[in-house]
């Protein structure tokens, strides 16, 4: 007899592979690369699949179906891709894939059949996928990607939650300690606006140096490249050859791409660049700037939420005002982070809430002391 717990399992399972089907159906909408969204396809036809066979076990115990309708993680998730495309969630989908890849290795269900085989086979093609760089994909991955799924399928998001999440806990744990000492509503009012404005600067210029000193560390070993081409370009070959090798070519394919490659100077260049060190020449890490504005919004979009109160109210208004507001960003944001883990969105929201509350307790309650020590 089957027990509740296998149900439970049972309708655990389906569901995710509702999820992850219905992804792959949203990325390959997105995706520009035909070959990428024929694999992107076939991942969600595995996915699909998956889901029929716990559709089949659920309905063996007499239980009824739930309809397919992906979750709220998934809605997200498409959405996003939908709006920013199929690179932006693909990291958090890898990260998802390699945590599940042993998911059906235990199950007694799933033993004989090829999901165990399935899931650890997408972890890897979502791991390739995930470390590709954006103007497309090697022609050998491409067709590794292909071959095995003709029979069966620096991050964004991760980035913005965080940056959002660090503004809010510094700068709700500086205005309640302000609020500690009795300020009057216009000095925490400023006090606020300039740790906003702080902690966005430092957070841009810190993100702008990052990237900028990659990009010129990505610029020098491509001129050490260049020069390795022009000086060695039989040991340059054999290394590509290699390369190709390890990735699952034959000894005489490997050969023969890597010969095709170095056949044009440019393009040994950007593959070796993109094989041997995982640069994209034309990317280089991406823009300075872009990353700095992104960050300062970010940092911003998170700081100013214990600001608002206020900006209207005074007293103790503005500080209840701005308590309950930051208490309900902090709860969204815990909830938000599940996208990225797959945990409870009741529990992350919880903990993220009571981590940010007991910072601002202690910096409340340390302006209070200097306040009352002050005052005395």
């Amino acid at each position: 007899m089957v027990q509740p717990s296998d149900l439970a399992r049972y309708r655990a399972n389906l569901q995710d592979e509702i999820d992850s089907a219905a992804l792959y159906r949203a990325l390959a909408e997105v995706e520009s690369h035909p070959q990428l969204a024929e694999v992107y396809r076939r991942l969600a036809a595995v996915e699909e699949r998956h889901a029929r066979f716990w559709e089949q076990k659920l309905r063996e115990a007499g239980q009824p179906t739930p309809p397919w309708r992906p979750g709220w993680r998934a809605r997200l998730l498409i959405w996003l891709a939908r709006r920013f495309g199929a690179r932006f969630v693909l990291p958090t989908l890898a990260s998802k894939e390699a945590a599940d890849r042993h998911m059906y290795d235990k199950q007694p269900e799933a033993r004989a059949t090829t999901l165990p085989v399935d899931e650890r086979s997408h972890a890897r093609v979502l791991g390739i996928l995930a470390r590709t760089a954006r103007g497309g994909i090697e022609g050998s991955a491409v067709a590794r990607l292909e071959g095995r799924h003709r029979a069966i399928g620096g991050n964004l998001l991760r980035a913005a939650v965080l940056g959002a999440n660090d503004g809010l806990v510094s700068n709700l744990s500086l205005v309640m300690g302000v609020a500690g000492a009795e300020l009057p509503g216009q000095a925490i009012l400023i006090t606020g606006l300039a740790g906003l404005l702080a902690g966005a600067c430092s957070m841009a210029m810190g993100e702008w140096l990052s990237v900028q000193s990659a990009r010129e560390l990505a610029q020098r070993q491509l001129a050490i490249e260049a020069e390795e081409i022009a000086a060695v370009p039989e040991e340059e070959k054999e290394e590509l050859a290699l390369i190709y090798q390890a990735k699952g070519l034959s000894e005489a394919e490997a050969k023969r791409v890597a010969e095709e490659v170095m056949a044009d100077t440019q393009q040994a260049l950007h593959t070796l660049a993109r094989e041997e060190l995982g640069i994209d020449p034309e990317e280089l890490g991406g823009s300075a700037w872009e990353a700095a504005g992104a960050s300062f919004a970010l940092f911003a979009l998170g700081a100013v939420i214990p600001v608002v109160p206020f900006v209207v109210l005074s007293g103790t208004a503005a500080v209840v005002a701005s308590l309950l507001l930051s208490a309900a960003a902090l709860f969204g944001i815990g909830a938000l982070i599940t996208v990225l883990t797959g945990r409870s969105a009741l529990f992350s929201g919880l903990r993220q809430l009571l981590i940010g509350l007991a910072a601002a307790g202690v910096t409340y309650g340390v302006g209070r002391l200097i306040g009352v020590t002050l005052a005395g």
